[in-house]
């Protein structure tokens, strides 16, 4: 237990620090976007790519995979179902919703979470997979179809194929399944910056928490709560509910599972609202308010279920 705070203290210390950069503006205007860039292009696809070449391919066959894609799917069903047909919002409205009840931030807090909690970054691959190459092109097709009207198939199938991170894991992968040799002078290079990806990650969450005035009025409430409701509670609950009475994980994993499903949602929710121009302050504020509210759940989660 005493591990497990520690692990969450070092978190909120580096995130803290991020906060404290952006409130004396030592980075100047456009640094979330820089180092959003840094992360999200370099510092975390070598980091996944070292961690997956690393690791056992049976991993990523792991529970870890049907209990989390479970999990979320259970989320974004309850909130579709509130948002479309008691709320009666548009196709692009609900999905927003639903991303921000079930889509978790398993780059830029699964990662830290996984190494400095589960003490295992690998733990979070397989979520960030089943985000990737089915979550993420399902709500894409859904938002580009509802806002234009038409969708570009092309675009969307390609779309997981140009993701860079989505690319990395399925390299690293290719080299665990396979048994590639890697020369040690070949990879080393891709450790030191993969080093960096996490670090940078939170200290740019740290950033976009500067500022930022949550439930303004005319902001979209109830979605934002419901949404966060959902992702604190019901996704973590769904997921010790079938890791305890389908899967029959030993406590190890169950803690593991339960840990990254009440991850909070991620700032991909915002950027595809934003980048449709629906419910951007509602995926703005799930986004916070899931985020701070994700640390109290999970200290909750370790009392009750991490290994003594």
């Amino acid at each position: 237990m005493i591990g497990v705070i520690t692990g969450f203290a070092v978190i909120a210390a580096i995130i803290g620090v991020g906060w404290f950069i952006a409130r004396i503006g030592l980075l100047g205007a456009g640094a979330d976007t820089v180092l959003s860039r840094l992360s999200f292009f370099v510092l975390t696809p070598a980091l996944l790519l070292t961690v997956l070449a690393d690791s056992e391919p049976s991993r990523l066959l792991s529970p870890l995979v049907p209990i989390s894609f479970i999990a979320a799917t259970v989320s974004f069903l309850i909130a579709a179902l509130i948002a479309r047909v008691i709320w009666k919002r548009d196709a692009a409205q609900t999905t927003i919703v639903a991303l921000a009840s079930g889509y978790v931030n398993a780059n830029n807090i699964g990662l830290p979470i996984a190494l400095y909690v589960l003490g295992d970054t690998a733990l979070a691959a397989p979520v960030i997979l089943v985000n990737l190459t089915i979550f993420a092109p399902i709500a894409l097709a859904i938002l580009d179809v509802s806002t234009s009207g038409q969708s570009s198939v092309r675009r969307i199938l390609l779309q997981p194929i140009r993701n860079p991170i989505l690319i990395a894991s399925a390299v690293g992968v290719l080299i665990a399944a396979f048994e590639v040799p890697v020369p040690a002078a070949v990879l080393e290079p891709f450790r030191l910056v993969g080093a960096a990806a996490v670090p940078v990650m939170l200290i740019l969450f740290g950033l976009s928490l500067h500022g930022a005035r949550v439930l303004a009025p005319g902001s979209g409430r109830r979605d934002v709560l419901l949404a966060s409701a959902l992702k604190l509670v019901v996704m973590p609950a769904v997921a010790w509910a079938v890791g305890t009475f389908v899967f029959a994980l030993d406590p190890a994993a169950l803690f593991a599972v339960v840990v990254l499903a009440a991850l909070p949602a991620a700032q991909h929710v915002f950027a595809w609202a934003h980048r449709f121009g629906r419910h951007v302050s509602v995926a703005r504020d799930a986004v916070i308010i899931s985020t701070l509210g994700a640390l109290p759940a999970m200290i909750v989660i370790s009392a009750l279920l991490a290994p003594r």
